[in-house]
């Protein structure tokens, strides 16, 4: 069965079977009657139908994933947005404000009308996540709070005080939270229904930053000074609640034991970073004039922000992300995690620009096993990535939007 020009990829394939086959087959690239812009954000609904994206250009955009096509444009060209996510209805939606002010709002998809507000940050938002199992949601911003709220009323139900505390995620089972507090290089676990009380678990990464940032890794590119404590984008637990995946706009993203924290591996980015400014240094827009089309054209070169490179693939096998330059980086977690278990298993690279070892027990460096793309002109960068929830499709993003389906002739 072969890819179709449109989405909708292959629903039942495993993705160990496909997972080295895709290709990019849609392309949303700028209208010659648009002025340039970036994509701040990505997310799915739960049906895996529908993609949404927010860009610098003030506008959110629908995608319909199964036929590949355009299915909505909102504007929010007063109070600005980012962080767009479905709730478990995909005619609704919350996103934060870049302008104006720091509420979050509650938005009807079908007739683009504000269902509510949620207000009492301070500060701009830095990351969202909707709760797995209810309509309850968490937001971090650079207020240094982290809020609890419900989608039936406008007012938090809890408030964490801690500083730092920029990206959130939940567990698949809503049982957890996990908060990074990027000044503090630590991720805090939460109950995720009281998170006003203290951390029943805290990770320290201070260490893996030191050796790993610093230029020390096998593999993993030239740190720069940019690369700092602040460069954390993402934080995502995989599907079956086992890993705990850091990303970061640096030379690398780290997979973590979700429970009791320890470094699973290290993902070098082999070509590069994405340029991404970390959710520390988000601000509120003030309204002004326009960008000219080419100062537009030149934002994705380090000062616009994103919501991470990199992410699981549903079976928590795999982490997918951007290469630092047209295609993508496939690493193998299973690698790292069979050696370790004392398994005997196949070491080396199968991609076409890389061969040889890819994990190093000692170092906990993993190599990745599978670059994607890297000869499609289409492929563009990997700014941002997302795996479909439902279905084999990766959604990458940048300057546009890159549909990815497994060729599997």
């Amino acid at each position: 069965m072969a890819h179709g020009r449109g989405g909708g990829g292959m629903r039942t394939a495993q993705v160990s079977d496909v997972i080295a086959s895709f290709q990019p087959v849609r392309r949303f690239g700028w209208r010659k009657d648009e002025r340039p812009y970036a994509v701040t954000s990505l997310d799915f609904d739960d049906t895996g139908e529908y993609c949404i994206v927010a860009r610098d250009d003030e506008t959110l955009q629908i995608y319909n994933c199964k036929d590949g096509t355009q299915f909505k444009e909102l504007k929010s060209q007063k109070y600005g947005v980012d962080l767009a996510r479905f709730t478990h209805h995909n005619q609704s939606i919350i996103y934060g404000s870049t302008k104006i002010d720091d509420t979050i709002r509650y938005l009807s998809v079908h007739d683009n009308t504000y269902i509510r507000y949620f207000r009492g940050h301070t500060a701009p938002v830095t990351d969202l996540a909707l709760s797995p199992s209810s309509d309850t949601f968490i937001s971090a911003s650079l207020d240094d709070t982290v809020r609890l709220w419900d989608l039936k009323s406008p007012n938090a139900q809890n408030k964490l005080n801690i500083k730092s505390a920029y990206l959130v995620a939940y567990d698949p089972g809503a049982v957890v939270t996990a908060v990074a507090i990027i000044a503090a290089q630590a991720i805090s676990l939460y109950d995720a229904r009281q998170i006003d009380g203290a951390p029943f678990a805290t990770f320290d990464l201070r260490e893996h930053e030191a050796t790993f940032m610093h230029g020390r890794a096998q593999g993993g590119g030239t740190a720069t000074s940019r690369h700092t404590q602040g460069d954390w984008t993402k934080v995502e637990f995989s599907n079956d609640g086992k890993k705990l995946l850091v990303a970061t706009s640096g030379p690398g993203h780290y997979v973590l034991d979700a429970f009791d924290g320890p470094l699973i591996a290290y993902l070098p980015k082999t070509n590069g970073t994405t340029s991404r400014i970390s959710p520390s240094l988000r601000s509120r827009v003030a309204p002004s004039t326009p960008a000219t089309p080419s100062q537009a054209a030149n934002r994705t070169g380090g000062n616009v922000t994103g919501t991470g490179d990199a992410c699981f693939s549903p079976d928590g096998r795999y982490v997918i992300g951007g290469s630092g330059e047209a295609g993508m980086l496939v690493w193998d977690l299973d690698l790292a995690i069979k050696s370790s278990q004392g398994e005997d298993v196949d070491m080396t690279s199968s991609s076409k620009s890389r061969k040889g070892k890819v994990w190093d027990e000692q170092s906990k460096v993993l190599l990745p096993s599978h670059t994607i793309g890297e000869d499609r002109k289409d492929a563009g960068m990997a700014s941002i990535v997302r795996y479909n929830p439902r279905h084999n499709l990766i959604a990458s993003a940048d300057k546009g939007v890159v549909f990815w389906v497994p060729d599997v002739e």
